[in-house]
Parts: structure tokens; sequence; C-alpha cells
């Protein structure tokens, strides 16, 4: 057997059995779990400079370790010089093996590296056990050469659970080692 990501081992060992507990699952198959992290990067400027997109990909590539996809524009907006199917922005889609890896970068090296960092923020979860969170700047990953970066530009990075509630996905993510800010108030 291989290299087993310290979340994953967490996810088996601990916090299946804390979250059987504690919210009185019949079996072991009712536990959410963790399907997917989707990373996704807008380059607003991207209709003037074509080349930001290119580095936005690259970048993406090189911070989530699988290659990233460009987005393309559903509609022709006329006010900011947008036509359809012009590429503008990057995503990239980490399932299995490297979305634990991303997470326990993203938890143990990139988020203490935000400045001034008191934890994420519990409310951002869509009422499904599904949550999202943005990062300002792409250079709090160590993979990323601050002296090669010509835009700072940031991203959004959403969790996808099994989780039928907010409440279930909260402590799922907790348990996962996501440091939330308002850890007193549920």
């Amino acid at each position: 057997m291989g290299y087993v990501s310290k979340s994953k081992e967490k996810y088996e060992k601990e916090v299946k059995k804390a979250l059987q507990e504690k919210f009185n699952y019949k079996t072991p198959m009712q536990v959410p779990k963790l399907l997917k992290i989707s990373v996704n990067q807008g380059v607003g400027a991207a209709t003037q400079d074509k080349k930001l997109v290119d580095a936005a990909l690259q970048e993406m590539t090189i911070i989530t370790g699988q290659k990233a996809v460009p987005t393309k524009a559903k509609t022709s907006i006329s006010n900011f010089k947008l036509r359809e199917d012009m590429t503008i922005g990057a995503r990239v889609t980490l399932r299995r093996e490297r979305m634990y890896e991303f997470l326990d970068r993203l938890v143990t090296v990139a988020l203490p590296r935000v400045r001034d960092f008191k934890g994420i923020n519990d409310k951002s979860f869509d009422g499904r056990g599904n949550y999202t969170m943005g990062v300002t700047e792409q250079i709090i990953f160590p993979e990323i050469d601050i002296d090669k970066v010509n835009k700072i530009t940031g991203m959004d990075i959403t969790f996808v659970t099994t989780a039928k509630t907010d409440a279930e996905a909260f402590e799922l993510l907790k348990g996962l080692g996501l440091p939330f800010k308002n850890l007193n108030n549920n």
C-alpha cells in the first residue's frame, strides 16, 4: 500500500467515529464524507490580456498538482467587452488522494501564511452540506514563486460533501482540520 495522506487517515480513524456518535447514524455508510474539492479562479482582466489566463492556468496546475481547465464565458456582455466562448478563468476538480493531499497542504501550510489570519468564516455553507471559501492571494501557496507572479489574484475553494445539513458538514470539515473562526457559537 502506498502513501496515505494525514487528512484521509484522520477521517478514517477519528472523524468517522465521532460523527457517527454525534448524529446517531445507524450504519457507517450514512456518515458524511468529502466527495471533491473544486478550485476556481476567475480572471476579470482576461478580456484585455490573454496571457493572464495562461498564467492562471499554469499557477492553478502548480498549486493543485492536476492540470487546470480553462472556463469560458456563456454569454456576451458588451459593457465588459466580453464575448461568448471567451476564456475568462481556470478551474480544477480534485477527488480521492489528490483531494486529501490538497486539503493537507491548505490547512497546514497555505492558510497559516495568510496575513492576520483568525480562522475561516463558518457562515459560507449553502444549505445542502457544501462549503465555499475565498482566498484573496494565490501566493499563500508555497509552490508559487512570488518573483514570477505578474498579477495577484484570488480563488474560490468549494468543499462538496455527502452531508445532508450544514451542521453535519461543519462537523465533518472541522474534524478534517479546517480552522473555523467561531467554534464557540456552534
